[in-house]
């Protein structure tokens, strides 16, 4: 079983800055992906960034150029460094991650969110 706690959320004006954190834990014995996700009020969850094992990244358009997602292998860690942030993303991030147990099962686990909301 794998635990995702994610930290950095919070109340932040619009051009500022937050970094998120999550941290996964359990009997893993690699990670393939770490993605975040945000859901705003009312609306679908989406895929905001990804990395993965090999540190390939992907974006989603809403934030590129503005958001830098990165991991640490050796602390089973992905980081998302959010600048120049707006208004248009308050939401709840998600922290995701997909890979191998020590077992050889598969995993797809979720963390708990935490919210980001950003002032005009």
């Amino acid at each position: 079983q794998v635990q995702l706690v994610e930290s950095g959320g919070g109340l932040v004006q619009a051009g500022g800055s937050l970094r998120l954190s999550c941290a996964a834990s359990g009997s893993i014995f690699y990670i393939n992906v770490m993605g975040w996700y945000r859901q705003a009020p009312g609306k679908q969850r989406e895929l905001v960034a990804y990395i993965t094992n090999g540190e390939s990244t992907a974006y989603a358009d809403s934030v590129k150029g503005r958001f830098t997602i990165s991991r640490d292998n050796a602390k089973n860690t992905v980081y998302l460094q959010m600048n120049s942030l707006k208004t248009e993303d308050t939401a709840v991030y998600y922290c995701n991650a997909r890979g191998v147990l020590v077992d050889q099962r598969g995993f797809d686990s979720w963390g708990q969110g935490t919210q980001v909301t950003v002032s005009s």
